[in-house]
């Protein structure tokens, strides 16, 4: 399943031992080298600790609604894993970089991306072109195999960016319930063209 990262934002934790919600997504924690989700940051009245993180490995099933995991327990802090802090440090964020071809050409600015949520990595980035060089089409789609380089300054894709099949088609807004009996119908779908908060 594919889904817009930034409707995962504001999304309920809940925890299967209590069935209740014991936090909220706050924001991702994005490994730049491989582009993918190493971590969320969680916040909500039951985490007493800032800054507490979910590692994306201990979601049991994620939607643009909700978060299930385990338990409380699941939660960690500042300190306990290296490779985090260190991620933390970056502070790496794709969204409002610049994306230019590597001929120097800018292409726009990122505004969302989309995430495979069997691996958490970014698959695809939405980004929003100069109002000049739209021409009726205000977005392009960047596969992650498209980029060359992410440096402090922009995001570098090949010059064929824009000719590149997108996979907007597969990109999901609505919740798939886990705990359903095999052989339910679930609720017809609708699928998501865009950011939906």
């Amino acid at each position: 399943m594919i889904l817009l990262g930034s409707n995962l934002s504001k999304s309920s934790v809940v925890g299967i031992q209590t069935g209740s919600v014991i936090g909220t997504i706050h924001r991702a924690i994005i490994d730049p080298a491989k582009l993918n989700i190493f971590a969320y940051e969680v916040i909500g009245p039951l985490v007493t600790v800032r800054p507490t993180y979910l590692l994306a490995r201990d979601i049991r099933e994620l939607s643009d609604m909700v978060a299930i995991i385990d338990s409380v327990d699941e939660f960690i802090i500042a300190g306990d894993v290296i490779a985090l802090d260190k991620l933390e440090a970056l502070r790496f964020n794709p969204v409002s970089m610049r994306v230019q071809d590597e001929k120097g050409k800018k292409l726009g600015k990122v505004a969302d991306f989309t995430i495979d949520m069997g691996s958490y990595y970014i698959q695809q980035l939405v980004v929003k072109r100069p109002l000049m060089n739209s021409l009726g089409d205000t977005e392009l789609l960047v596969h992650r195999t498209q980029i060359i380089e992410i440096n402090n300054d922009a995001i570098v894709v090949h010059s064929q960016a824009a000719a590149f099949e997108p996979e907007r088609n597969q990109v999901v807004g609505s919740y798939i319930n886990p705990f359903r009996k095999p052989g339910e119908s679930a609720p017809e779908q609708s699928t998501a063209h865009g950011p939906s908060r």
